[in-house]
């Protein structure tokens, strides 16, 4: 089985509920994940990325760190694809990594990367910086169309969750 097939049935089971299977498999696949991510190729290390999510192996926060700076577009869209799959539920997770996703964000030289880090920032709190940081983006005109649609409609979701509370 591959490292994808064994993410795949890690993400059934849980969304199954069967934690206790879920937590056989991580135990399984622990090292595989990364010795993977660490990988010269980088498709095999986005793969390795993606599976953290999956398997919602909260203990391999750090190694999506390395995964948002990984010099690959692919990589790093992967870990932010993560990130934002384990952040639904936890948004201190965002919040943990919004100087590095503001970054992105912002100066990403891929779009489709920058749009991810974008979709990432709606998860945590309402920061202001964050939505100065994506107000102006969406009103750049050196952004493109997708970008600045993402991240206004991102800016108007935090505005609402700051003023519901």
């Amino acid at each position: 089985m591959t490292l994808a097939e064994a993410a795949a049935q890690a993400d059934a089971l849980a969304q199954a509920g069967d934690q206790r299977a879920l937590a056989t498999l991580r135990s399984q696949w622990d090292d595989e994940i990364e010795a993977e991510a660490r990988s010269p190729d980088y498709r095999i290390r986005a793969v390795a990325y993606r599976a953290i999510a999956q398997f919602r192996f909260r203990q391999k926060l750090e190694l999506l760190r390395r995964g948002l700076e990984d010099e690959s577009p692919a990589a790093r869209g992967a870990a932010l694809i993560a990130l934002e799959g384990l952040s639904r539920d936890h948004p201190g997770d965002v919040n943990a990594f919004r100087p590095l996703l503001h970054e992105l964000a912002a100066r990403d030289p891929n779009a489709t990367v920058r749009r991810l880090a974008v979709l990432c920032l709606r998860n945590g709190t309402a920061q202001p910086d964050t939505v100065r940081l994506l107000a102006g983006i969406a009103d750049s005109d050196d952004a493109d169309t997708e970008l600045r649609r993402t991240a206004r409609s991102v800016s108007e979701l935090l505005v609402k969750k700051s003023r519901a509370k």
